[in-house]
């Protein structure tokens, strides 16, 4: 390192600022996207929190419209029939 010359370490001097310049830049841009990764991870959880309501409410749904049918079908029998 003695035999450095002034030039050589002013260079030196000036890739270490930049490569600490791009380090934050690249810690900020991490920060950021680990931001966005949470926002997703609860976006997500609250879809999975929401499908199995959904599900419920299907199936509800699907024994409604087999009971309207099942009336209708049996109003149509009830009609010729008696």
């Amino acid at each position: 390192m003695s035999d450095m010359s002034f030039k050589q370490a002013k260079e030196l001097a000036n890739q270490l600022e930049l490569s600490e310049i791009t380090l934050k830049q690249v810690l900020k841009k991490i920060d950021i996207a680990s931001k966005n990764f949470d926002n997703s991870l609860a976006k997500q959880e609250n879809i999975l929190n929401y499908v199995p309501n959904s599900d419920k409410k299907l199936i509800y749904m699907k024994i409604v419209v087999a009971l309207n049918i099942g009336f209708l079908v049996g109003l149509i029998v009830a009609k010729y029939i008696f």
